[in-house]
């Protein structure tokens, strides 16, 4: 049965134990100030509306509170006043639906003597829309560049609101290293720490949102954790003019090859990408990049071991075709060109999450966001002033909404 007012607390045995003969009131023992609080707020069947302030107040002329912590099982607290007078307490930030609290309230008699009283309530789950969060990539073993990525079920433009959400997710390394959320925009956020991640490093990613409320009228749903691990620090450095492809493993190269990039017209994007993924064999055409059929520039060829860097279709992959030009000149419509064998044995010593840096391509800068994952061309300043919590606004600055990339292959 429903019911409003003060809910009141059951007393307990009222103790006072003094210390020797010292008569110093905060010599004794606190004593039990149950029969001095009540706590008001609307309950339905024993359990606390989250969507009404708790107030805490004192029932005796002479008892002051003079102090009031509340928080969840989570360890989430409450924001909340103190009156003037140090007669009542009330919340100022939300509670969590569905959520165990603790409350401990400190008090003062007339005589200067403390009391104490704790307290536990649930909240009610409420019936509202939910925000559920899911993390990226599948869990799994990546590179040392893989960023984290939350995808929102609904948008969240508020700066407060976005604190709260960002507050709520959690990322964890071993080895522990600095990172940062970044708002992409507002419903999805990357995670990256501040250089690569460490590798053979284990990554927890996790979210305390269920319960919260966002917003008037949504609440935070439950999330499914993400485990990740992280393998050798691989990373290929693309070099267009000296037309070679280093690839370093932890630290030491292991492999340079000859290459050819994009041409005039078509130059690779410099910058590091993060690979996203392998496919063993592409069918590539021009006109999936816009090039019509028919002309000069057109193309249709089967691709061999090919390492994909962005959504839009550059790749890193065998082209038998320009073997002569490999290490001399550039001839590709983007992509970077290798031999067969050393396509394949590229193919098969990264995974995605390796990196791969292009320079000196005189091509347009590769995007953060947007066509893959480009995180590790914004610099470590600009990218915490992303976060809601570093810089209170959480807004992007660069590109269109991530996930608008096309699926385009292009050599």
């Amino acid at each position: 049965m429903a019911m409003s007012g003060a809910l009141m607390l059951a007393p307990l045995a009222v103790g006072l134990t003094a210390c020797g003969e010292d008569t110093d009131p905060l010599s004794s023992a606190p004593y039990d100030a149950g029969e001095h609080v009540s706590v008001k707020a609307t309950a339905d069947g024993g359990a606390v509306d989250p969507r009404k302030p708790l107030e805490v107040t004192t029932s005796g002329s002479e008892d002051k509170l003079a102090d009031v912590t509340a928080k969840d099982a989570v360890g989430r607290y409450v924001a909340g006043e103190l009156s003037a007078d140090g007669t009542r307490w009330r919340s100022t930030g939300p509670l969590t639906a569905g959520a165990h609290y603790t409350v401990q309230v400190s008090t003062e008699n007339g005589d200067g003597e403390p009391g104490r009283r704790t307290l536990d309530f649930t909240t009610k789950p409420v019936d509202s829309k939910k925000l559920s969060v899911t993390f990226g990539p599948d869990a799994g073993t990546y590179g040392v560049g893989q960023p984290v990525t939350a995808e929102l079920s609904h948008k969240v433009k508020d700066p407060e609101q976005r604190q709260r959400v960002e507050g709520a997710l959690s990322v964890t390394s071993h080895p522990e290293v600095e990172g940062s959320w970044h708002w992409v925009d507002d419903k999805e956020l990357h995670y990256r720490p501040r250089a690569y991640w460490p590798a053979h490093a284990s990554v927890t990613v996790s979210s305390d949102l269920k319960g919260v409320k966002v917003r008037d009228g949504l609440y935070g749903g439950a999330t499914k954790p993400l485990k990740l691990r992280t393998g050798d620090r691989v990373e290929a450095i693309a070099d267009a003019s000296a037309h070679q492809m280093k690839v370093k493993k932890n630290g030491r190269t292991i492999n340079t090859m000859p290459i050819t990039t994009g041409k005039a017209g078509f130059r690779t994007r410099h910058g590091t990408k993060v690979i996203l993924g392998m496919e063993s064999f592409v069918r590539m055409r021009g006109t999936s990049v816009g090039i019509a059929e028919g002309s000069s520039e057109s193309y249709d060829l089967p691709v061999r071991w090919a390492t994909r860097l962005t959504w839009s279709g550059e790749y890193v992959h065998g082209a038998p075709w320009s073997v002569g030009s490999q290490g001399a000149s550039n001839v590709s419509h983007g992509c970077t060109g290798l031999s067969t064998g050393n396509a394949s044995w590229f193919f098969h010593h990264v995974r995605p999450g390796d990196l791969v840096t292009h320079v000196n391509t005189q091509g347009e800068k590769m995007p953060t966001f947007g066509n893959g994952f480009g995180d590790w061309n914004m610099g470590w300043d600009e990218w915490r002033e992303g976060s809601a919590l570093e810089s209170g606004s959480g807004e992007r600055e660069e590109g269109g909404p991530a996930g608008q990339a096309r699926l385009r292959p292009q050599v």
